[in-house]
């Protein structure tokens, strides 16, 4: 069992189904078709030889296709990624050279050991911390970042690449009159032709017909005697076997970059991969093991020269719309690139870099997000304002600087929220034993001698302050005739040792004003420390109840005259939960 939990590949292939072949041998090839120029194309995005891209896209799938639970995830490398890559390591060395090209294969190696890590340790949880507003500002904004760094390519002008939206406008308007006019008409061209192809001819992989025409029309027209830049020699044969370079200084310098590329790409892996589940019933992803799986993948994967990987987007929803069934599928695509790698390479010598820059651009603008935005400014404007100042950040400053302000943003956000969590004055709904806040349901009966409350929070050092001043705050308002206060509990389910002192000053105050304090509704954590602190002999069980309208006829028939004990007495006493 902790085999088969380990090697997940155990459990598929012993109970793999004879009518599953054709589902993953037809979304094997489809896939594995697609990864060859997205291969190529976003080693451009990295600034990396288009070799090193059909490398990246083989190896990390294989070891994904042995440890990943996902049975449709199609791992490899996509634009986001390679965009974090290029912009990170360009700050280490010159693009081009052969130390960027070692920076970033050792950033795969420490990407995968991070994940590794993260997945024995059961860390999933903390890509939490990066919420839905922030994964969108940052998405967008590097969508914007990538597309717009491919006009060099899909113009022919000599533009310099940069990760700061500002720069790149302004330099493209610059040079605009540089513009290669047939370059220009080569990229458009295609834009339009995989735009139409993936609306109205689905099934027929678009970036693929664009690759071949256009291979085509340059060897046939000499195209790049007439300046049309091409991707020119790629080596031939499979990844050697290689150590990566070790440089402790390099090391300490990558390890911001890899811990945000670790991240990130669970990120879009996990995403993608669970959305996926949603449509099957014959398996479970297991976010701690994913990131095993993937941290594995770049690890083995920086041995055999690959940049980092994860799932991408839309070989996965390709892979899936194929009727992939197994991880077998994921192989067969390995298998594709692997058979390109060793006699077709050579091909791909006449494939236009304005080609390559449109199948970027269509990709990435499609992960342009406007539906979160839309939705965000009906209903949490502060959300909003996380995700347009990540966003804006990113685009105009840097990716690590967009993701990290949006992190503490958000982290800001929360502790905000828990300090000053919702309060309500509960009052009695006509003719029912419900009690609902007054400020929605306005027909509700407030006895004037109680004071009903609810805290929709867990009461914590940060919010106990808050807790004691609302209190205070509704008790002056209702004057000298307030003679009991009611603790809806209904919210609460754990108490920390600040709030245990808060609520013991509570108990002191009301005391000396001769104001009885009673609890409603409280959870078994929380009677638990009740007992454990023994704020319970305080408190009295007598003043506990198990609803609101239990609280209010105690003290309307005998509390507030002859105290006696409740039944909930019992229940606490024998209760365990």
């Amino acid at each position: 069992m902790i085999l088969k939990s380990f090697f997940p590949i155990i459990e598929w292939l012993s109970n793999y189904k004879k009518e599953w072949l054709n589902g993953d041998i037809s979304a094997g090839l489809t896939v594995g078709i697609m990864l060859i120029p997205q291969g190529i194309a976003y080693a451009m995005i990295a600034e990396l030889p288009p070799i090193y891209g059909l490398y990246t896209a083989m190896i990390p799938q294989i070891v994904y296709a042995i440890f990943g639970t996902s049975r449709q995830l199609a791992v490899g490398p996509v634009a986001m990624d390679s965009l974090i890559v290029a912009s990170g390591v360009a700050t280490l060395a010159e693009i081009g050279t052969e130390n960027f090209i070692e920076f970033a294969i050792l950033l795969a190696f420490m990407m995968g050991v991070l994940q590794v890590l993260f997945g024995v340790f059961k860390l999933g949880f903390l890509v939490n911390f990066l919420s839905k507003p922030v994964i969108s500002g940052f998405t967008s904004a590097a969508s914007l970042i990538i597309g717009l760094n491919q006009l060099k390519h899909l113009t022919g002008i000599n533009l310099s690449r940069n990760s700061r939206l500002q720069n790149i406008v302004a330099e493209a308007v610059k040079h605009i009159t540089e513009i290669h006019w047939v370059t220009l008409s080569i990229g458009v061209i295609s834009i339009i032709t995989i735009i139409l192809f993936k609306k109205y001819l689905k099934k027929i992989p678009a970036a693929l017909v664009v690759v071949v025409v256009s291979i085509l029309a340059v060897k046939l027209f000499h195209l790049d005697q007439y300046g049309v830049k091409i991707v020119g020699v790629i080596p031939e044969g499979l990844p050697a076997f290689k150590i990566p370079h070790f440089d402790l200084d390099i090391l300490q310098k990558l390890a911001p970059l890899a811990f945000t590329l670790s991240f990130i790409a669970f990120l879009e892996a996990i995403s993608v991969a669970k959305a996926i589940e949603l449509k099957h019933t014959d398996y479970k992803v297991v976010p701690n093991q994913e990131l095993i799986a993937l941290g594995l993948g770049n690890l083995v994967g920086s041995f055999f020269q690959t940049y980092p990987a994860t799932g991408g987007f839309s070989r996965t929803a390709v892979n899936d719309q194929a009727e992939a069934k197994t991880p077998l599928a994921a192989l067969i695509s390995a298998l594709v690139v692997g058979l390109t790698l060793l006699f077709l390479t050579p091909v791909f010598y006449y494939l236009p870099k304005a080609v390559l820059a449109a199948i970027i651009m269509v990709a990435v603008f499609g992960l342009l997000d406007f539906n979160v935005p839309k939705q965000l400014l009906k209903y949490s404007k502060r959300d909003l304002v996380i995700l347009n100042l990540t966003l804006l950040i990113t685009a105009t400053i840097g990716i690590k600087e967009g993701i990290f302000t949006g992190v503490i943003l958000s982290l800001g956000m929360l502790i905000y929220k828990n300090t000053k969590p919702h309060f309500a004055i509960l009052g009695n709904i006509p003719n029912t034993h419900f009690y609902r806040n007054k400020e929605r349901f306005k027909n509700v009966i407030i006895d004037d001698e109680m004071l009903i409350v609810r805290c929709d929070s867990q009461l914590h050092f940060a919010n106990t302050t808050f807790f004691k001043d609302k209190l205070q705050e509704f008790t002056q308002e209702k004057g000298e005739i307030l003679k009991a206060i009611i603790i809806d509990g209904e919210s609460l389910s754990s108490l920390d040792s600040s709030a245990i002192y808060a609520l013991n000053e509570i108990l002191d105050y009301f005391k000396a004003k001769q104001i009885e304090v009673l609890f409603s509704g409280l959870k078994g954590p929380v009677r638990d420390t009740f007992k454990k602190s023994g704020l319970i002999d305080k408190v009295g069980f007598d003043r506990c109840f198990l609803s609101i309208q239990e609280a209010v006829d105690c003290y309307k028939a005998t509390c507030n005259k002859n105290p006696k004990k409740h039944n909930f007495q019992e229940y606490i006493k024998q209760a365990n939960t």
